[in-house]
């Protein structure tokens, strides 16, 4: 098949190049210019494990091309992906600008029958919304489907070459038989297809999301009670993940999550609910509770040097929002270090990939590292952020040597207490109990 994939973030980028991967003629195409000619180049603009190998691969094949003709690359394809940003507005609804403006594209250009497919995360009601205003001006017929990704960052390509499940929202058997036949191969192993209405489709997509979102809240809140009442998050996490009713996934507590999908999702599910005068107060619990626990790290600091920071330098390892991504989008590492600063102290920070990112959001103000050990040098104390694999069993001797003082406060739990305790460090974490020096 043909198909036109219409913005090239996270989703659209990976979209494209794995469906690339099983033969179909993909073009991806963008308003911005720039991104464009560095992907024409083979320069991938985000960091996702897998994903240059595939890009470079089908460029070369020819199978997978990069526009900003979005007119022409719509009126070539049999199926049209919406895979533009959402991002929230001020009262928390999802901006639908851009998706409404690739359908005015869609309609001015719709020569033949075509899928619409919305791939970028909608509200309900969306798809309905796109096929009206295409619907004004076109006068071929056309079908518009509901396909929500569930691409994890990090494993994103792993995921959409080996999904759990696909989504489809139809209101054809039209449309139902040409996505069928677009996701045929990737369901060989015996993975569904689920084919629903399209709005239980476009549901489906915030549900999962506010449900992962609320597990993951649900084990930091209990994390902060351990904390309080002398038990241990980690026991309690094995003694709970066991039971196959709850699962052992998205159980790990820490600083918050964040990334581009669940603190926007929860936002616009709940502004949903609320103009359907149906509130969620379980997810509106939950995105208050998450706001509290991404300064968690930062009440600990507090917790031990006092509120003025003033002449007190911090190292921080991790920026990113969780490992195996350069994404800083709504990252606890933005929180914790706007909190620090302002309170005076100095930011000595690395990342393995995230340090571009970084600079863009947080500006000069504080210190990047390309090296994880050399931004330890006359550091007050270390602050984890960010559960990269290569922090996971650092050389202790030499961030002691490199520490003023062997402090560690630990947002991701990498390191065993009683492990900390015998190499001489106070160790902070979550929902474990503190270990301090000499004790």
């Amino acid at each position: 098949m043909k198909l036109a994939i219409i913005g090239t973030g996270y989703v659209g980028l990976v979209t494209g190049a794995c469906l690339a991967e099983t033969g179909h003629s993909v073009t991806c195409a963008d308003i911005d210019a720039q991104k464009i000619r560095q992907l024409q180049d083979g320069i991938i603009p985000i960091y996702e494990p897998g994903l240059e190998e595939i890009v470079v691969r089908n460029r070369k094949k020819k199978r997978l091309h990069f526009t900003t003709d979005m007119s022409g690359t719509v009126r070539e394809a049999q199926i049209v992906m919406i895979a533009v940003g959402t991002p929230t507005q001020p009262n928390g609804a999802a901006d639908l600008t851009a998706v409404f403006a690739v359908a005015d594209i869609v309609a001015a250009n719709l020569s033949s029958y075509k899928i619409v497919v919305n791939k970028s995360t909608v509200p309900v009601g969306t798809a309905d919304a796109v096929r009206q205003r295409i619907g004004k001006i076109a006068k071929e017929e056309f079908d518009v489907v509901s396909n929500p990704e569930f691409l994890k960052e990090g494993d994103a390509v792993n995921d959409f070459l080996k999904p759990d499940r696909i989504i489809v929202g139809v209101a054809s058997e039209r449309a139902e038989k040409l996505m069928r036949e677009l996701y045929a191969p990737f369901v060989r192993t015996g993975h569904p297809i689920l084919v629903m209405d399209i709005r239980s489709a476009e549901v489906t997509k915030y549900a999962a999301n506010g449900f992962l979102a609320t597990k993951i809240t649900f084990m930091n809140e209990l994390a902060n009670l351990c904390e309080l009442v002398g038990a241990d998050i980690t026991s309690i996490r094995l003694g709970i993940g066991s039971d196959k009713r709850i699962g052992e996934h998205f159980l790990f507590p820490g600083v918050g999550y964040g990334g581009s999908c669940f603190p926007k999702d929860v936002k616009a599910m709940i502004k949903t609910a609320q103009d359907h005068k149906a509130p969620l107060k379980i997810l509106e619990a939950v995105d208050e509770a998450n706001a509290v626990q991404r300064l968690k790290i930062v009440e600990k600091v507090l917790q031990h040097y006092g509120e003025n920071l003033r002449g007190r330098v911090f190292a921080i390892w991790g920026l990113a929002f969780k490992a195996r991504t350069d994404d800083m989008r709504e990252a606890a590492s933005i929180y914790t270090i706007e909190s620090l600063s302002g309170r005076g102290a100095e930011i000595q920070a690395y990342d393995p990939k995230a340090l571009e990112e970084a600079r863009k959001i947080l500006g000069n103000h504080i210190t990047y590292f390309d090296d994880d050990y050399e931004a330890l040098a006359g550091a007050d104390a270390l602050l984890i952020l960010t559960e990269w694999a290569e922090f996971r069993e650092p050389d202790f001797e030499q961030v002691k040597q490199r520490l003023k003082e062997p402090i560690i406060f630990d947002g991701r739990n990498l390191y065993e207490p009683e492990r900390m305790r015998d190499l001489g460090f106070t160790y902070y974490s979550i929902g474990r109990a503190t270990i301090r020096c000499g004790r």
